[in-house]
């Protein structure tokens, strides 16, 4: 299937999924297998690290095996291999990154370490959805919530991010605490549509419009509090309020800093854009000449398409990185 066509395998291991994409010119995807430990880590309402790395260790190689048999390649046909290896939990990532290093060890071909978040902000282009460079990248999950400024490959300018928990931390915990279950985004989002009233009745975050941080402990703490003392209150309006401020400030945020850079074009990425509810937000905010680019649900979470596609970006450029790279938690 060659025919000149650049053919990558992409690895993804940095939390609680595992996955293992082929992807052919950075765009075309040929398979994308994801193996989710939701369950897994659902009674401890947050991800153990000790379990996903173990769980990541028994899929990986399965995984790999699956997304070649449905591209219809073999191991001879790949040009080179990426895997994340930043940021994430050091005992997940190794995973990946061990598992690609074998692969371009054997076959000789190039190996590409991937920075996870940078890979997120990649997605769009797997959907034929170019973004123009530069953009406005929000990056909002579990473990992070930032803004950067977007000139290219390997150029991201960070120019906000949270103080203290991210914004899906905030969902997950404010979930854990009312028994709604793991993850907290989802379920969140479905009760607050179940709200009657709708009132907002919690404080905005972080008001002042020159700021572009981010910050989710305080209204989390509100919020528990709020329940505490009100234990008869509808749960329906108080998730309500709680998710029209999170995402508030992710949209106040985004937008001002958009049109302080003087960029139109605005990407979103990670698990929690695919909340429907910011997605309505952002539509109702944004101005006719800005442009929201957000990718399917599917690839926001957490996949190894993003990392391959980003990886032929770097193989392009002739930019590999030797055997002996290694982990690293954070950016």
């Amino acid at each position: 299937m060659k025919d000149g066509e650049i053919i990558g395998l992409g690895l993804e291991s940095s939390c609680d999924e595992t996955s293992a994409a082929i992807v052919v010119e950075g765009k075309k995807i040929l398979s994308n297998m994801i193996n989710s430990q939701i369950e897994l880590h659902s009674d401890y309402s947050g991800v153990v690290p000790e379990i996903a790395s173990r769980a990541h260790l028994e899929n990986i190689n399965g995984l790999i095996a699956s997304a070649l048999e449905e591209a219809g390649i073999t191991f001879s046909d790949l040009d080179y291999v990426a895997a994340t290896n930043r940021p994430g939990l050091i005992g997940s990532l190794l995973i990946a990154l061990q598992s690609a290093k074998a692969i371009s060890f054997t076959l000789g071909i190039p190996l590409i370490a991937i920075n996870h978040l940078e890979a997120h902000l990649y997605a769009p282009f797997l959907e034929g959805r170019d973004p123009e460079y530069p953009f406005i990248g929000l990056l909002i999950s579990g473990g992070n919530t930032a803004l950067y400024r977007v000139e290219g490959p390997g150029e991201m300018k960070l120019i906000g991010k949270t103080v203290d928990d991210a914004v899906g931390e905030g969902f997950d915990k404010i979930s854990k605490f009312l028994g709604l279950g793991y993850p907290g985004g989802p379920v969140i989002e479905k009760i607050a549509r179940q709200a009657v009233k709708k009132r907002v009745f919690f404080p905005k975050i972080l008001t002042d419009p020159d700021d572009r941080r981010f910050s989710y402990s305080g209204i989390k703490t509100a919020v528990i509090n709020h329940i505490k003392a009100n234990p008869g209150d509808d749960i329906t309006e108080i998730v309500y309020s709680f998710q029209e401020r999170a995402l508030e400030l992710l949209s106040r945020r985004l937008f001002n800093a958009a049109r302080e850079e003087g960029i139109k074009k605005m990407v979103i990425a990670g698990g929690v854009a695919a909340n429907g509810r910011l997605r309505e937000l952002l539509d109702s905010e944004k101005n006719k000449d800005e442009e929201i680019i957000i990718p399917s649900p599917l690839l926001c979470t957490d996949n190894a398409a993003m990392i391959a596609g980003m990886g032929y970006r770097y193989y392009k450029k002739g930019v590999f990185d030797p055997l002996s790279s290694d982990v690293t938690a954070k950016v």
